[in-house]
Order: structure tokens, then sequence, then C-alpha cells
């Protein structure tokens, strides 16, 4: 079990985050960045998952300068509502935001970063405009518009094959403007890492987290 703190981004802006602590011996920090549904019981339960893997964990609350306390559900209207809160967010601002949680979790050594749905955007953007030691992306819908950015650290992406929100042509773009970085592909659709969600994969979840540890285990220690 975790606990909610407070972060201040680098413009006086507080936040809120979700931080889970390792039980055992400390690896290094995560920032976890979520989905448009807000620091849910999903995504405390990803950085749970994380923490007892051995990372520092930091889940910060990228929605709280256009509302706060947001966690939303997986149904037509929640993803309505987090399309709509998402499309206030500043992306400065995430960063401002992304880069205060990394300071938090800088406590534990090197900081890594993991995303999911527009978190995996955010994730990429953080790689690219941040100063983290690596960098996970689980089906990004907005990192093709930015794909030419060049990352300041090893990337790994994870995309769904049957995903109906980002065609395979945005995967092949990212590719060919980034033929260094570890793409994944799994016969899946959006959102198969969250087994709330109609979408979810066991097979294709388990087995883009054990590559996911195994990055962070070489990028991280």
């Amino acid at each position: 079990m975790g606990a909610t703190i407070s972060l201040t981004a680098a413009d006086g802006h507080s936040l809120s985050a979700y931080r889970a602590d390792p039980t055992g011996k400390v690896k290094a920090g995560l920032v976890v960045i979520q989905e448009i549904f807000g620091v849910n019981p999903h995504m405390r339960r990803v950085a749970d998952g994380f923490a007892a893997a051995g990372y520092l964990c930091i889940a910060p609350a990228l929605f709280d300068r256009v509302e706060r306390h947001v966690e939303l559900g997986y149904d037509k209207a929640a993803i309505e509502t987090g399309r709509a809160i998402r499309g206030k967010v500043v992306w400065d601002q995430v960063m401002l935001d992304v880069a205060a949680a990394q300071r938090a979790a800088a406590a534990a050594g090197k900081v890594g970063s993991v995303g999911y749905c527009w978190g995996g955007s955010v994730c990429w953007l953080a790689a690219t405009r941040l100063r983290v030691a690596g960098a996970v992306c689980y089906y990004g819908g907005q990192i093709a518009p930015f794909a030419t950015e060049t990352p300041s650290c090893p990337v790994q992406m994870h995309f769904g094959e049957k995903d109906q929100g980002i065609p395979l042509s945005d995967v092949d773009a990212i590719r060919r403007a980034q033929p260094g970085i570890e793409i994944n592909l799994y016969p899946a659709d959006h959102g198969f890492n969250c087994d709330e969600r109609g979408s979810y994969h066991a097979d294709s979840a388990r087995l883009a987290r054990e590559r996911t540890l195994a990055f962070f285990a070489r990028h991280l220690a």
C-alpha cells in the first residue's frame, strides 16, 4: 500500500502524487505516468506492482492543473471526460509536473519513467525533454507527432497490432524516425495492460511487463 503525497513543480504549482515504496532493497526510482483516467485504483496498482519489484514509484496527478482528484473508470462517459480534461492540459506544464515527480523519485538513485496510453506519450516527451535514465512507453497515441525529437536515454515501446486508435502506420513512422528504439508489437488492442478494460490481454500484458522489468534492470542499475 502506498500513500498520497504533495509535489511542487518548478513554477510553484502544487500537485498530488501516489507514492509506493518497496519493502526490500530499493533498486531505483520510477515515475509512473497515468492514462487519461487519472491516478485511479488501477494506476495505483501498477505503481504497487513496480514497487514490489524494487522500485520507488511516484505517480503524479497530471490533471491537477485542470481538475483535482480525477479518478475515472473505463466506460464511454469516462473516456469522454478524460479526453476533455486532457485537451486542456499544456505539454510544457506536464513536463514541469513530471520533473517534480522525478525529483521525488531521485531519492532512490537513478530514475526511469513508464507511461500508459496518454502517459505513454508523456513518457516519450520525458525521454526527449527531461533527463530520465530510461523510458518505457505503452501505446502512446501522440508519440508519432513528436517522433523526430531526440531522446536522451534508452527507450522501449509497446503497441497493440489491433489498436484502433494508433494505426500501424504511426508505429512505422516512429520506427523510421527512431531506428535505435526497441519497439514491441502484440496481438492486442489499445489498453491491453489494464485488467479493468475490455481490451485487456493477459498474455501481452505479462510479456510486456517482463520486457519492461528487464529493460529497467539493464538501464537503471
